[in-house]
């Protein structure tokens, strides 16, 4: 069964790798961030931003004068679903794939951030999508395993953050 589990999870990372260069929205994402590198002005930004379908808005920072772009990403939560009766050999195999999925989710410009939560609650983890619309965050959500599986389940909902901010 490990095996069969291992061989599955390398398919899906080949159909999914041999897909990356066809898909438009992952390369539109892809010419973001490296607007992002080279500091592309805030109006330039906002214009590559909105002629690709991303909802946003600016401020200028008060203390800072600098103009501040803010980006409407999707926040996923990963809430334990209705279908937790697998094995545990089956539980693996999801979860493998569940990986192989964020991993992608990531590799292919689509979610910036994933992971769990540090309790045992029914909200297990998020993934924030970086996506122009809450359809194409919930299609991507929706094709976890896990979810699939109905092990996880999903709500989304939309979450604006300062574009080009790092975590701290």
């Amino acid at each position: 069964m490990e095996k069969l589990a291992k061989i599955v999870t390398l398919i899906i990372i080949l159909i999914i790798s041999s897909c990356k260069g066809e898909n438009k929205v992952a390369d539109v994402i892809s010419d973001t961030k490296e607007m992002v590198k080279k500091k592309k002005s805030a109006r330039e930004l906002k214009e590559e931003l909105t002629s690709n379908g991303f909802e946003i808005f600016d401020y200028v920072d008060e203390e800072t004068k600098d103009t501040v772009l803010m980006q409407q990403y999707f926040i996923a939560f990963l809430k334990r679903g209705a279908n937790r009766s697998q094995s545990k050999e089956e539980a693996d195999s999801l979860q493998a794939l569940h990986m192989a999925h964020l991993g992608s989710m990531y590799d292919q410009g689509y979610a910036d951030i994933s992971g769990p939560f540090g309790d045992d609650g029914d909200i297990r983890g998020i993934t924030i999508y970086n996506v122009p619309t809450l359809e194409m965050a919930d299609s991507l959500a929706n094709s976890d395993p896990m979810v699939k599986a109905g092990r996880l389940q999903i709500e989304i909902h939309p979450w604006w953050a300062a574009k080009g901010f790092p975590l701290r």
